[in-house]
């Protein structure tokens, strides 16, 4: 008797959030199965991979492969146009690290300026993410919102502390994206999107930011939270959670100390360039299986290394 597999796909489905124009736009979401379930419905849109380009990028970016892939990149815009060479890049993620008021304190009609110039050199999507201050964030992502209207970019992020600004500004008054950005919590999660809905901000306007860990640093409550976020969406119908979740994964891998310690300081744990890949790889991948219809990565190793496993596991109608 042949088996006969029993279908799960569901009537609900992941809204699809568009950004970018033109050619290069790209579609997050839209898919009514679980994660990597092609057995039960192929998949409207595939999961999608940003590139990290931090405007510190010239001095932080170390690491030998990094270093070497950018050679000859003297600007970030020059990086960001570099970064779309990467097999697998769907779209840019520009962070204003050097913003931060405790930090380089950049002035914001700087940083408006850099992420014109980004968005010029590139023809990939844009996203742009702030400093985690919230109150310059908040000026940050108006202007940059007004400057870059008509580009279509995805702004990470608004959180509840200064949702209503951001929500406003970038969300109805100059037609761009908000990621909403909230703790490792899915009732957390499904209250921001509640009130920003209440807002008045479009639900296929709205991508989920549902926080993030590097792998072995208690991301077993990231993977438990992404996982009931993409279940309550498909299994319950929840509208309040229909939305795509994009997760930025290189900002906490390379930063946990099996990315940053010197070889020297611990030699039975190897190269610590290579250690920061498996990190963000195994990272971004557990993300994928658990629900993020979009990952943040900074090396191109780990780049190619997770196209490699999307395009291999997903099939696109």
């Amino acid at each position: 008797m042949p088996f006969v597999p029993k279908v799960s796909a569901y009537n609900a489905k992941i809204n699809t959030l568009v950004i970018g124009t033109g050619e290069k736009a790209l579609k997050l979401g839209g898919n009514n199965t679980l994660p990597f379930y092609e057995f039960d419905a192929v998949s409207e849109n595939k999961p999608a991979i940003g590139v990290e380009i931090s405007d510190l990028a010239l001095e932080e970016y170390v690491q030998p492969g990094l270093k070497s892939f950018y050679e000859g990149c003297d600007t970030i815009p020059a990086m960001a146009k570099k970064a779309q060479e990467i097999p697998g890049a769907s779209f840019i993620a520009l962070t204003l690290a050097s913003a931060d008021p405790n930090g380089a304190n950049t002035s914001v009609e700087d940083c408006v300026a850099l992420v014109k110039e980004v968005a010029d050199a590139i023809e990939l999507p844009l996203a742009v993410a702030g400093c985690k201050n919230i109150e310059k964030d908040a000026e940050l992502f108006n202007k940059i919102s007004e400057a870059l209207t008509g580009k279509n970019i995805l702004v990470l992020s608004a959180r509840e502390e200064n949702y209503k600004t951001i929500g406003a500004s970038a969300g109805l008054a100059y037609g761009q994206k908000v990621g909403a950005e909230s703790a490792v919590d899915i009732n957390l999660a499904k209250q921001l999107n509640t009130i920003m809905l209440q807002l008045g901000v479009s639900a296929d306007a709205i991508a989920i930011q549902a926080g993030s860990a590097a792998a072995g640093y208690g991301y077993e409550y990231v993977a438990s939270t992404l996982d009931r976020i993409k279940n309550a969406a498909l299994q319950a119908a929840d509208t309040q959670l229909q939305m795509p979740i994009v997760t930025p994964v290189s900002t906490e891998t390379w930063a946990v100390k099996e990315s940053t310690l010197p070889q020297e300081e611990q030699p039975e744990w190897g190269d610590p360039e290579q250690r920061g890949i498996e990190m963000e790889i195994t990272t971004a991948s557990a993300c994928l299986a658990c629900g993020s219809d979009a990952v943040i990565l900074r090396h191109p190793e780990s780049i190619k290394t997770i196209a490699g496993m999307i395009d291999a596991l997903t099939e696109v109608k």
